[in-house]
């Protein structure tokens, strides 16, 4: 069904273990992560990881650089509810992502 008064993507996303995306904004809009399976890491930039599990809300506003993915040891799983433009930037680095525990 295609509403068009209704500007959100939803998307059901699962990372491998280690897996995670790059750096990233949603540009006038923002992203809601339910998480529903597995462990993983949420990251704004300036500001400590977050781990997530299953029943975790992350809601990032408009303009904010974060990344998400899977601990290095499970599989994660998140509904993504998103709005406004994606702005990929640059990867986590292995260095940084190893860094983080669990």
């Amino acid at each position: 069904m295609n509403e068009d008064d209704v500007d959100v993507m939803v998307a059901n996303v699962s990372f491998e273990p280690g897996c995670r995306n790059n750096w990233h904004k949603h540009v006038g809009g923002y992203q809601i992560l339910l998480v529903t399976e597995g462990e993983g890491w949420y990251q704004e930039d300036g500001q400590a990881a977050r781990k997530l599990t299953a029943g975790d809300v992350v809601v990032t506003k408009d303009g904010v650089k974060h990344w998400h993915g899977a601990t290095k040891n499970s599989w994660f799983n998140h509904v993504a509810i998103t709005a406004g433009e994606g702005e990929w930037l640059e990867p986590v680095d292995d260095e940084h992502y190893n860094a983080l525990e669990g």
